[in-house]
C-alpha cells in the first residue's frame, strides 16, 4: 500500500509526453499538485479487489494440479512439474485479474472519469470496446512474462518448505 504511488506514477510517465513530465520526481510533485495523495491512490480498490480473483485461481490451480498429479503418478512431483503447474496458476490468475488490472492502468492515468467504481469501469469497457479489445487488451504479454514469475515463486515455495522440514527433523 504504501509503494502504491510509485506505481500510479510510473503509469502516468508511460503514457505522457516527455513536455509533461522530465522526471519521476516531477510526475509525483504535478500529481501531488493536481489531486493530492487521492490522486496519487488512484485506481487502489480495483488493484485490492483483483487479488481475490488472481490468488484464489492461481492457488486453486496449483493446489489441484499437485494433488491430480500425485494421485495419478503415485509419487511427489518434480520441481519441472511444479515449475509448469505453477506457470499454468499464474496463467489462470491474470486471466482473471486482468480487467481489473485494465480499470486500474485507466484510474490511474485519468482515462476512467473520477468517481466511478471499478464495475462501472468495467462495464462501459466492455460496452464500449468489448472482451478482447478492451477487457482484455494487452493480455498476452502479460502471459509472456507473468506465469514464468509465478512458476518460480510456486517452486521455491516448496522447494523452502522442504528445507524447513529437512531442518526441523
Amino acid at each position: 500500500m504504501l509503494t502504491y504511488p510509485l506505481d500510479t506514477a510510473k503509469a502516468r510517465l508511460s503514457v505522457s509526453s516527455k513536455l509533461q513530465y522530465s522526471s519521476l520526481t516531477s510526475v509525483f510533485v504535478k500529481t501531488y499538485r493536481e489531486g493530492g495523495i487521492r490522486l496519487l491512490y488512484r485506481g487502489i480498490y480495483p488493484t485490492i479487489l483483483g487479488v481475490i480473483p488472481y490468488a484464489g485461481s492461481s492457488f486453486f490451480t496449483y493446489e489441484t494440479l499437485k494433488i491430480m498429479y500425485r494421485d495419478s503418478a503415485g509419487h511427489v512431483e518434480s520441481s519441472y512439474y511444479r515449475m509448469m503447474f505453477g506457470m499454468l496458476a499464474g496463467l489462470i490468475g491474470q486471466t482473471s485479474s486482468y480487467p481489473l488490472d485494465i480499470v486500474r492502468r485507466r484510474m490511474q492515468t485519468g482515462r476512467i472519469p473520477d468517481g466511478w467504481s471499478p464495475l462501472r469501469a468495467i462495464v462501459h469497457i466492455y460496452h464500449t470496446e468489448g472482451l478482447k479489445r478492451g477487457l482484455y487488451k494487452g493480455l498476452s504479454m502479460n502471459w509472456l512474462k507473468g506465469p514464468i514469475a509465478v512458476g518460480v515463486s510456486f517452486t521455491t515455495y516448496e522447494k523452502v518448505l522442504e528445507l524447513v522440514g529437512h531442518l526441523k527433523r
